[in-house]
């Protein structure tokens, strides 16, 4: 293994490489100096032209001389360069009054840095659920919940987001469908859906800080990630194989037709693992995934995407850390063996949009999902029936639909440019969900069974407007959410009903740039988001606020020059009073007001046009709960959230990366300050060689220092034999060990 090890790391750590002298490389931002994905850009006299992805652009075989540059894209007046340098950077500095292109998205102007993790993302191999939100180096802790295919707890700006809808929440979207599941069998706002993702699909993803952008209302909080994936693959024909340790293995499969004016793809991913746990994990995955995009006219297309996934695990549950550590209890073993789940999921949408001449865009969007979920739990053992046990079965069977729409129109508005969007959302779910005691993986009894019914209707509208010749940007946008909460409690009548809410969330933004001779970017920023609460807890306590609310403040600079960019900013957050209803035992919790405050900062420095760096540290302050009559703090979430990568793209037929990631110790108790979780710092790296052409081999370690660590810890009481004392105690769940995968991919056919 040692010598395995040595190759990646002379290869990851080389400082010196060797240019390409025929090729042209470049980046295209917007004002604010953010990398700008979809701009056209054309190279003279070559007559070529080329479209950015995540802002970068290239041409190849380049004479000698000097080459004149443009780029041009929806909504800003095209740019141009004459040079005779190799690495260059465009800026859109102008909004534009008359364009023709596709469709525009408003940006929001908060700091931000191009941390370039695509090529993490095409040439990673992947071993876990977890590792495509760790990617994203955005101060996001992200852990598996149980071990196994089970749930993710989500952690971010020092608090704890259950599985990401509660304490402001973290909103996921994947092609502008919402992933967060409200009222769900396991926990309000339950993520389990990214499951059904592959990685070798996403194109792109966008992390919002905060809830900034009016565009996106529920669970929007602490932040927004849009992932999208692709409308077609690069190559006809895309095979991936790949197999690893704890009887792990992968394939990938991906075909893409070359068809004029259409945009499509078929692919289908498997997957099984077992995992380091002394009860086989037995975790497998099936996913398809299919879109079709046709190409209308010059101005308009319509699409189709479909998406379908299940899984079928087994997981080792959290476990009581004092047996551990006296070795009485295997850190991968299990106290209940019949711990795990299983899911199924399917979701088809479509998508249509349409620019005009005078710069306006309109784009549209719907889609039905319908998922079946049953996850078997054991937290506490024997506590509450010495006889039986405490094992629970929780239920969610689940049909959603939805449809969004936005309309973005540029315009003067006193001698000045601006951008004005307006949309609307609307969000339905029918949910049938329930919990039930067990044996084994079969109930005996009813503790909770509902038919809820939730929806969300929303409009909202932003105004951008460009000043001092692009120096300044400011931004104002306005968002109001309706929801109707409906159930029909089939244990007990009583607790039924129906009960509305509502909520405005204002928005505001400033970008100042003092000289573009000096490229730093001063921001302030302003947001309101909110949560919904679980529909059972709405009707139960109809005197409980229904909607909780996130008020986010921000300021901060950031400067795109040359290879380097970086961002810094200082946060202020107010939450408000939250009812968590929580559907593990049925109970209610209260929470709130609270308040957190500290930094952010990020940077990337691309050291060659083949490698760049970059690290992000999110260092919360203090997290407090107001009021009372002694301070409270908030628990069970890190203060410090760290990430670095060194990344290599496509030198001498090499790609791959170093990553790093770390989180510092928390409290678990928010008056205690002795009863702590233990933190980590873990290190993962991937490369990959292409053999020859149309053939690539992969390797992946991921924690290669064999870190001992644990991915979740809780607080709470558990008694693990009929006969045991009560004892309140840390819970968790293992981090994976060392872990080894290789394959070999194919792209075949290209386009």
């Amino acid at each position: 293994m040692q010598a395995m090890l040595k190759i990646p790391f002379l290869f990851l750590f080389a400082t010196s490489f060797t240019f390409a002298q025929s090729a042209l490389v470049g980046r295209v931002t917007d004002p604010q100096g953010k990398p700008v994905s979809g701009a056209k850009v054309q190279i003279e006299p070559l007559q070529k032209s080329s479209q950015t992805v995540a802002g970068a652009f290239q041409f190849n075989n380049v004479p000698s001389g000097e080459v004149t540059i443009t780029a041009v894209y929806p909504s800003f007046q095209p740019v141009s360069i004459t040079t005779q340098l190799r690495e260059v950077t465009l800026q859109f500095t102008e909004l534009a009054s008359q364009k023709q292109s596709i469709v525009i998205t408003a940006h929001t102007v908060e700091p931000t840095v191009d941390l370039r993790n695509s090529e993490v993302f095409n040439r990673t191999l992947f071993t876990r659920d977890d590792q495509m939100l760790q990617q994203m180096n955005a101060g996001i802790s992200a852990g598996q919940h149980e071990g196994g295919g089970k749930s993710l707890e989500i952690r971010r700006f020092g608090f704890n987001l259950d599985h990401g809808g509660v304490n402001g929440g973290l909103k996921v979207m994947v092609d502008n469908v919402q992933q967060n599941q409200g009222t769900q069998g396991h926990g309000q706002g339950y993520l389990g859906s990214l499951k059904s993702l592959s990685p070798e699909l996403i194109q792109q993803v966008t992390v919002i800080n905060g809830p900034f952008s009016p565009a996106y209302g529920d669970f929007s909080g602490l932040g927004v990630v849009h992932i999208q994936q692709r409308e077609s693959l690069p190559e006809q024909i895309t095979l991936r194989l790949q197999g690893g340790n704890f009887n792990s293995g992968r394939g990938f499969f991906g075909y893409s037709p070359n068809v004029q004016k259409v945009d499509s793809y078929l692919a289908y991913e498997g997957s099984y693992t077992d995992g380091p746990f002394q009860n086989p994990g037995r975790y497998r995955q099936d996913k398809v995934n299919g879109n079709y995009t046709r190409q209308l006219s010059n101005d308009q297309k319509l699409g189709f995407r479909f998406l379908y996934g299940r899984n079928n695990f087994y997981s080792s549950g959290q476990l009581p850390l004092d047996l551990v550590d006296q070795g009485k209890l295997h850190r991968f073993g299990a106290l209940d063996p019949s711990d795990g789940g299983r899911v199924n999921l399917g979701t088809v949408s479509t998508y249509y949009s349409r620019s005009w001449t005078n710069g306006a865009a309109l784009k549209a969007d719907g889609f039905v999902s319908r998922s079946l979920f049953d996850l078997y739990s054991n937290f506490t053992y024997y506590l509450t029936d010495p006889i039986l046990g405490d094992a629970f079965q929780q239920h969610d069977s689940r049909l959603q639909d939805g449809a969004n729409i936005q309309y973005t129109q540029p315009h003067k508005l006193g001698g000045t440019t601006a951008l004005f969007s307006a949309g609307a959302n609307f969000h339905d779910n029918q949910i049938n969900v329930g919990l039930y005691p067990r044996i084994g993986r079969n109930p005996f009894d009813v503790a909770t069974r509902a038919n809820a019914h939730v929806t969300n209707e929303a409009a909202y509208g932003q105004e951008i407007i460009t000043l001092l010749h692009g120096r300044l940007i400011l931004s104002a946008g306005l968002r109001f959410d309706e929801f109707r909460f409906g159930v029909n409690d089939r244990v007990n009548p009583l607790n039924g009903g129906v009960q509305y809410g509502g909520r405005w969330q204002g928005k505001g933004g400033a970008a100042f740039t003092p000289t573009h001779k000096l490229p730093i970017t001063f921001h302030a920023n302003y947001g309101r988001g909110i949560n919904s609460i679980d529909a059972r807890g709405v009707v139960q306590r109809p005197d409980q606020p229904r909607l909780a609310t996130t008020d986010f403040y921000q300021v901060g600079a950031s400067s795109h020059f040359r290879r380097f960019s970086f961002s810094a900013d200082a946060f202020l957050i107010d939450h408000s009073n939250e009812q968590v209803y929580i559907p593990d035992d049925g109970s209610f919790e209260l929470k709130g007001p609270s308040r957190a405050y500290g930094f952010e900062s990020k940077a990337s420095y691309e050291l060659t046009r083949h490698v760049s760096l970059n690290a992000g540290v999110t260092k919360v302050s203090n997290s407090f709960f107001r009021g009372g009559d002694h301070r409270v703090y908030v628990d069970s979430a890190p203060h410090f959230v760290a990430n670095a990568a060194l990344t290599v793209a496509r030198w001498n037929g090499w790609s791959g990366s170093a990553r790093m990631r770390a989180i510092n110790h928390y409290r678990l108790d928010g008056d205690d300050p002795s009863n702590v979780a233990a933190g980590h710092t873990v290190f993962d790296m991937g490369v990959a060689k292409k053999i020859r052409h149309g053939m690539e081999l992969n390797f992946t370690v991921d924690n290669f220092t064999d870190r001992r660590y644990y991915e979740t810890q809780n607080y709470f009481e558990s008694r693990v034999t009929p006969v045991s004392p009560v004892i309140a105690r840390i819970h968790a769940t293992p981090g994976y060990p060392l872990t080894v995968a290789a394959g070999v991919t194919f792209r075949l056919a290209g386009k």
